[in-house]
C-alpha cells in the first residue's frame, strides 16, 4: 500500500490540484503561448471591459464607462498572469482554451469568456 501512495505522490498533477478550477477540456496556455496570445489579440470581455497589456509590463483594465484601474503585469512560469495594480491590490488570473474560445479564470474559479476578435 504505501508504494501506491508513493508512485501517487510521484505522477505529475493536473493544473486544478496546482491551484485553478479548470474544467474537462481547459488547455492552460504556457508561459510562451500566453505571451504571443496577450501581444497579438484584444482582451475584450462580455460586460464591455477590456484588459490591455503593454509590452513594457503596462496593464490597466478598461470599464465599459470608461474608468481605468492600472498596474504592472508579469506572467509566470506556469503561465499565470499576475497583475500589481496602483491602489496596492494584486491578482492572478489564468488563461485557458476551451473548444474554440479562450477564458480568463481568476483565483477564485470564477471563468470570463473572451469576445472573439471583429
Amino acid at each position: 500500500m504505501p508504494i501506491l501512495i508513493l508512485l501517487f505522490l510521484l505522477l505529475p498533477l493536473p493544473a486544478f490540484a496546482a491551484g485553478w478550477a479548470t474544467r474537462e477540456g481547459d488547455v492552460p496556455l504556457g508561459k510562451a503561448d500566453v505571451t504571443a496570445f496577450l501581444s497579438a489579440n484584444d482582451v475584450r470581455f462580455y460586460d464591455g471591459g477590456q484588459s490591455e497589456y503593454g509590452t513594457d509590463g503596462a496593464y490597466a483594465y478598461i470599464y465599459e464607462g470608461g474608468d481605468r484601474a492600472e498596474g504592472r503585469y508579469r506572467i509566470e512560469e506556469d503561465g499565470a498572469v499576475c497583475v500589481d495594480f496602483v491602489n496596492g491590490w494584486s491578482r492572478c488570473d489564468l488563461y485557458v482554451r476551451n473548444g474554440g474560445r479562450v477564458l480568463l479564470i481568476d483565483q477564485k474559479g470564477d471563468r470570463y469568456p473572451l469576445k472573439p476578435a471583429g
